[in-house]
């Protein structure tokens, strides 16, 4: 029987003990001595959250089906038991053999979001191991970091030993059998570092020096270990055994995901349809750095949705991807899938819907199994700001997509869009209400007076542009927390002159937490010695509005010479060295600087399935890229 880490007066003091014990159904329970690897995966934020991040949830998966691997789980330890913890001086451990972070071969930690960098050294400083790489011993375990943020690692490279560029089903068997065979022979941590810098994907940035100019700029960055390459390329799944362009339905997935103790942020099954994008929004890095678009097969994925729900219990499927409707067999699926849930009363979520390719039918058997809202991206009010971002939606598209919905019988629609777009107007901005007031009024001219179910609303909800690296808006400004709030502020006022400002409800997005996530999203090796100082004098879960230290993050940044100015509100030359220059994405930085010139002339690039635009990925002979056979010239 395991031993608790924490003793019952510590779990009966704090907040959801169900956090900190373990034991939840559907997990591995492995002896960690009994293999030749062990590893641990981090979430760093809080359990609730953590629990439903299906790429935690993959790499589970691919170690524990192993036999010479286990893989255990660790998330931020909430406020209070961190308090206790440092009191106590309790090493941090993972949740279910209860053992300490410190003991395993691997720490894995997955890096999905800026505001979670502290919480990063909260699980380094609780669980004993130096903060700095360059400063940890034979005892301590290889820091890896993966996930989005890992394409532009440089803000935290001094804290990671390795960071996993792409997706992780393709090498972490590599890993493992790399750190068997270092086992064997005795090797010292430099060696096992080597040994890991020559597996396709990974990137170790002690090996690497950075020089800069006098303006802050980046001179050189160069690799400084023979093992160590000057490009590293990211890793992604391509059946190399044919030319399908489905995903390779051997690979890892969690057909019995974890049921968490405590009630999750995604308290569903998530099923994964296909991953990448077709469509080439040039704010979005998810659709570029998982290009190209590839589909998970049917086959698969009807016996994954029965999989998942039946050894769950769960009464709700997330549909996944990052454009769902794009889905090759999505009518074909959704056939097969809505009699068994219908039968068994299970929800079906829907997200990242194209309201231009809103399946009417389809859509509304879902909406007789659950009666909920509607959430379309149109992502900019205007046409012409729709055009330079690429988002390939007329407002003749969106208000039919709307008038086929509320046929379907939906009174709820929510619609994201994004504030501080490249070449944005004020005419762009009160583009957004005009916008949500004409949906609304489709409304009233579609559905008749007796078969309404009360006023229909629309709820406009503004995030703030953040540049990220691998888009074509890498090179672009950003703009203040006051020039945000001011174009949020003149939204609000506009609504209030809309006809139907009754039926519009309006939400925006935090802007000093903004304006650090696009600090990190584009900072060098700089910003490490910002975010550890920041975190030493109690910054973290950064994220959660309530907890956010900006005053302090401001003076930190003062008291270093890091400013806004240089990192947000520039726009960079084309010929200047970007801290993720190095990575090779396979989306050429050509591609990148002609859509950026693309954007800045309004111009409209055609869909990969409409035509191929020439990104660089289809030398890769895989997913869309092969659906069309034509040579491009």
């Amino acid at each position: 029987m395991r031993k608790l880490a924490l003793s019952d007066d510590i779990l009966l003091s704090v907040e959801k003990p169900s956090r900190y014990i373990g034991g939840e159904y559907n997990a591995y329970n492995k002896d960690p001595d009994s293999v030749e690897v062990n590893a641990v995966f981090c979430f760093p934020d809080v359990y609730e959250i953590g629990t439903a991040n299906l790429g935690m949830q993959i790499i589970y998966e691919q170690f524990n089906r192993r036999e010479d691997a286990y893989c255990d789980r660790v998330y931020s330890p909430w406020t209070d038991l961190d308090q206790i913890m440092r009191e106590r001086k309790i090493p941090l451990f993972a949740v279910e053999s209860q053992r300490p972070v410190r003991d395993f071969d691997l720490l894995l930690i997955t890096l999905q979001y800026e505001m979670c960098y502290t919480n990063v050294l909260q699980i380094l400083d609780l669980s004993g191991i130096p903060l700095h790489a360059e400063d940890r011993t034979q005892e301590d375990p290889i820091v890896i970091g993966g996930g989005a943020c890992a394409y532009n690692p440089e803000p935290m490279a001094a804290f990671f030993d390795v960071f996993y560029l792409g997706e992780a089903e393709t090498r972490y068997d590599t890993v493992v059998e790399v750190l068997k065979a270092c086992k064997a022979r005795n090797s010292t941590r430099q060696e096992t570092l080597e040994a890991l810098a020559e597996i396709p994907g990974l990137y170790v940035p002690q090996f690497y020096q950075v020089t800069y100019h006098e303006d802050g700029t980046i001179a050189s960055f160069t690799s400084t270990n023979p093992h160590a390459p000057a490009v590293v390329k990211k890793e992604f799944c391509i059946r190399k055994d044919s030319e399908s362009s489905d995903m390779d339905d051997s690979l890892p997935y969690p057909l019995r995901p974890i049921v968490p103790l405590s009630r999750g942020m995604m308290d569903r099954a998530t099923l994964e349809v296909m991953r990448g994008c077709i469509r080439g929004c040039r704010f979005c890095q998810a659709g570029m750095i998982y290009r190209p678009t590839r589909n998970r097969s049917l086959d698969f994925l009807k016996k994954a949705a029965v999989s998942m729900l039946e050894s769950t219990g769960y009464d709700e499927l997330n549909i996944s991807s990052l454009a769902t409707s794009d889905y090759s067999d999505f009518r074909e699926f959704m056939e097969f899938i809505l009699p068994y849930c219908e039968e068994h009363k299970i929800n079906i979520g829907v997200p990242s819907l194209r309201i231009d390719s809103f399946e009417l039918d389809v859509m509304g058997k879902i909406q007789d199994i659950k009666k909920s809202s509607l959430t379309f991206a149109p992502e900019a009010g205007s046409q012409r700001l729709r055009d330079i971002i690429n988002k390939g939606l007329t407002e003749e598209e969106i208000l039919e997509g709307a008038r086929k919905a509320f046929e379907g019988g939906w009174n709820k629609v929510k619609l994201y869009f994004m504030l501080g777009q490249p070449f944005e107007t004020e005419e762009d901005v009160r583009a957004i209400p005009v916008l949500a007031n004409e949906i609304a009024r489709v409304y009233y001219e579609t559905v008749p007076k007796e078969k309404r179910q009360g006023r229909v609303q629309i709820q406009a909800s503004t995030s703030f542009f953040v540049p990220k690296p691998f888009t074509p808006f890498q090179w672009a400004p950003m703009l203040t927390a006051e020039e945000f709030t001011k174009k949020a502020w003149l939204v609000k006022d506009t609504m209030r002159e809309q006809l139907n400002k009754k039926s519009l409800v309006y939400h925006y997005h935090d802007d000093n937490q903004t304006e650090l996530e696009g600090l990190f999203a584009r900072g060098d090796r700089k910003l490490s010695t910002l975010i550890e100082e920041a975190y030493k004098r109690g910054c973290m879960y950064d994220a959660w509005g309530d907890h956010m230290k900006y005053d302090v993050w401001l003076r930190v940044m003062e008291e270093q010479g890091i400013t806004f100015e240089f990192y947000n509100y520039r726009e960079r030359p084309l010929d200047e060295i970007l801290p993720w220059d190095f990575i090779d994405i396979g989306v050429t930085k050509r591609f990148l600087m002609r859509e950026w010139e693309n954007a800045r002339a309004g111009k409209v690039t055609p869909h990969c399935r409409k035509e191929c635009s020439g990104c660089g990925m289809r030398k890769y002979h895989g997913g869309v890229c092969i659906e069309d056979k034509t040579e491009i010239q």
